[in-house]
């Protein structure tokens, strides 16, 4: 089985670290993965989005056309992002970056405030985490477990103190509903 995310958003999001991050859990699981960053150069506040590709065989391709999932941090993403999610796919969505609800009626979407969840927990770079939780409820491409292990050897040390809220974030994002 071979599953395609997608993760977009703007510069500073946290949108590769979120990619990345998927990738190693994916390998602390003993998965084939991909990870593929694109951005621009503006870097902050320019576009970012990365694919992530997820299976348990050998990848033929990391080319994401389109994917069981895609994480949309903003609008512009949104407006990018939700025409090529696959029927029956996941669409995790930003609602506090994005104004307009999602237009497909045949994939399951989670809108999930993660601003202003992140800032109730205490660091709004939490944010990316929160939308991993939620799509990780409802897409449990890798286990919860092993996106802790991931965080835990991939986090650099002067960020070890962040684990717990980490955690705590993925776990409201999952306890977000959706809506099919």
């Amino acid at each position: 089985m071979q599953t395609e995310i997608i993760i977009a958003g703007f510069g500073g999001q946290g949108v590769l670290f979120a990619g990345q991050l998927l990738a190693y859990a994916a390998m602390e699981e003993d998965k084939a993965v991909t990870w593929i960053p694109s951005y621009g150069p503006e870097m902050r506040g320019g576009t970012a989005n990365c694919a992530v590709v997820v299976a348990d065989e050998e990848i033929g391709s990391p080319f994401v056309k389109h994917p069981q999932a895609a994480i949309v941090m903003n609008l512009p993403s949104l407006d990018k992002y939700e025409a090529l999610v696959a029927p029956g796919g996941v669409l995790v969505v930003n609602t506090s970056m994005v104004d307009r609800p999602c237009q497909r009626p045949d994939i399951t979407v989670v809108e999930i405030p993660a601003n202003e969840i992140a800032e109730r927990l205490g660091d709004r770079r939490m944010t990316n985490m929160v939308l991993l939780g939620g799509l990780l409820a409802q897409l449990p491409v890798v286990s919860m477990e092993a996106v802790d292990k991931a965080l835990k050897e991939h986090l650099p040390e002067r960020h070890q103190k962040l684990l717990p809220l980490n955690r705590q974030a993925m776990q409201e994002g999952a306890s977000q509903p959706a809506r099919v």
